[in-house]
């Protein structure tokens, strides 16, 4: 039967019906292990007891009130519960229903907050090259994905970008990677002074970069740096965890590891694991006080902001990573995923690069190990990869353009948080042949 779907390519695609775990079985019964979570969403696999009793009971007793007349039991425990385990100086909280619109609210609460204080002439938002921070135009005009703007290019309101913190490409011989990081970090100072520190409004970046460059950490002293330059110049941090957050990288704020705290930060995909579509942006209690005091209201809304029933879900997945420890196993699972990762492609004769945090890892491909060059990007051969790893039963996250938006591939890992040893290995072992597939293709 014609599938009447507008999805996102041509082909058809199995029909999942069934979660287990780190497992999706589709209707033919044939089973895949989740090794990316989807997109970094399920990190507590897919049948988690405590969090489908939640969305039951919140069912049961209301599904939906809008933030307009009230607000619900279940979001105002799930703030509390986020602005509790927050950095420094966090302290309110805007549940949406995703990472693109967390971020455009996050741009427009950055606008507002300046207009509230005095600062109209503050219009700019600088981001870094080979980043992504969503698809609705504001989140895409703030991203550096090349091939995801170009289509859009027109419609994009105006967003400066500089250098991405990206070790692997773009240390030089002889730097040391502490010195690369402030060179690069540094970038943004030029870029603020080129505009007029005046103009600027905001600097956006992820702190583990995720789909468009493949788990790229920031290197040590990076961000403190950033941090540093923001505040001389009176610019807004506003920090993009949509992928990285929830504790997928061994904390629940991946900016804990970097020693910063933001302005904004935005959460998703982990926030909902997959049970429920939601997403949060989280404020200081600083730009709260200037709004509360000015305009009294922050002049931004959607339909299914705040919704309870994902609320719901989104508390009991956070009850979930802190309650059970969760935490500390993403630490172990990651160190030992990172070590079967290298076991297995360390010697890899077209494997340049293993990198991340936690359970958010990158492997990217190379034709020339030596000279770190990519393959040609008419080979797709990021596509011949994920086409492999499902016929081996693995979902995994490749994608290309990787180095500057056309050239490299490479392929991210995000398992559940629930993954054991035995599926570490069975996840590398189905990578690995699908990866020797596509290269043979």
């Amino acid at each position: 039967m014609t599938s009447r779907i507008l999805g996102r390519g041509a082909a058809a695609l199995p029909a999942a019906v069934r979660g287990e775990g780190c497992y999706i079985v589709d209707e033919a019964g044939r089973r895949y292990l989740d090794g990316s979570g989807g997109a970094a969403v399920s990190c507590l696999g897919h049948s988690d007891p405590d969090v489908r009793a939640a969305i039951h009971d919140q069912l049961d007793r209301i599904a939906f009130a809008h933030t307009g007349f009230f607000t619900s039991k279940a979001a105002e425990e799930l703030a509390d519960r986020l602005v509790a385990n927050a950095p420094e100086g966090i302290g309110k909280v805007y549940l949406l229903s995703g990472g693109s619109e967390a971020v455009e609210a996050a741009i427009k609460l950055a606008r507002q907050y300046y207009l509230e204080i005095g600062q109209p002439e503050r219009r700019h938002l600088i981001a870094r090259r080979q980043s992504y921070h969503g698809n609705t135009l504001g989140a895409l005009a703030a991203g550096g994905n090349a091939w995801r703007r170009e289509k859009y290019q027109p419609l994009l309101v105006e967003t400066h970008h500089v250098a991405p913190c990206f070790e692997y490409h773009f240390r030089e011989e002889g730097e040391s990677a502490f010195d690369y990081g402030q060179r690069v970090a540094n970038e943004l100072e030029t870029e603020i002074e080129r505009l007029g520190a005046e103009t600027v409004m905001a600097f956006i970046a992820e702190p583990v970069v995720g789909a468009t460059a493949g788990a790229v950490p920031a290197v040590d002293g990076y961000f403190r740096r950033i941090r540093e330059i923001c505040d001389r110049h009176g610019v807004l941090l506003i920090l993009d965890e949509v992928m990285c957050g929830m504790g997928r990288t061994g904390t629940l704020f991946a900016c804990e590891q970097d020693g910063i705290a933001p302005d904004i930060v935005t959460f998703a995909k982990g926030l909902g694991a997959g049970y429920a579509p939601i997403g949060a942006m989280l404020c200081s209690d600083e730009i709260y006080g200037a709004i509360a005091s000015g305009s009294g209201s922050f002049q931004h809304g959607h339909t299914y902001h705040g919704h309870p029933l994902a609320a719901a879900a989104g508390k009991a997945v956070l009850d979930a990573i802190l309650d059970r420890d969760l935490l500390h196993r993403v630490r172990a699972r990651g160190e030992a995923l990172e070590a079967a990762l290298n076991a297995a492609f360390g010697q890899h004769p077209h494997v340049g690069d293993i990198r991340g945090r936690g359970l958010f890892r990158g492997i990217e491909l190379v034709e020339d190990r030596a000279t770190k060059t990519s393959f040609d990007p008419a080979r797709k051969l990021h596509a011949k990869i994920k086409a492999a790893a499902m016929a081996e039963g693995l979902i995994c996250y490749p994608a290309g353009g990787t180095v500057d938006g056309r050239r490299g591939d490479h392929v991210l890992l995000a398992p559940p948080f629930i993954i054991t040893e035995d599926q570490i290995g069975e996840l590398v072992g189905k990578l690995g042949r699908a990866i020797d597939t596509a290269l043979a293709a």
